[in-house]
């Protein structure tokens, strides 16, 4: 049995979220005025989603649409650690700026 083929449309849900999660990382600018908006709460609830996804489709997608949701999750979970660390040890610096 051949494998499933992509959808597409699965396949731009999981980069739509992973957009939105790069920029509430504060690792890519807002695209409509161009800054760098961190919303690091956002992005835990984007990842959230993510996640939500891959248990609820799992079992159900063509080999590549796993690999990207998988590969996807993995490197916004890595980066939320790593802002989150960044945020935490930052905390009492805020009033400085």
């Amino acid at each position: 049995m051949p494998d499933k083929k992509p959808n597409p449309h699965f396949v731009n849900i999981v980069l739509m979220l992973a957009s939105a999660c790069w920029q509430q990382l504060g690792k890519v600018p807002n695209p409509l005025n161009e800054k760098i908006e961190r919303q690091i709460d956002h992005a835990k609830l984007t990842i959230d989603m993510l996640i939500m996804l891959k248990e609820k489709t799992a079992g159900n997608l063509a080999e590549e649409e796993e690999k990207i949701l998988l590969t996807t999750l993995a490197d916004l979970e890595l980066n939320y650690a790593d802002e989150a660390k960044k945020e935490s040890s930052s905390d009492g610096d805020e009033t400085k700026h």
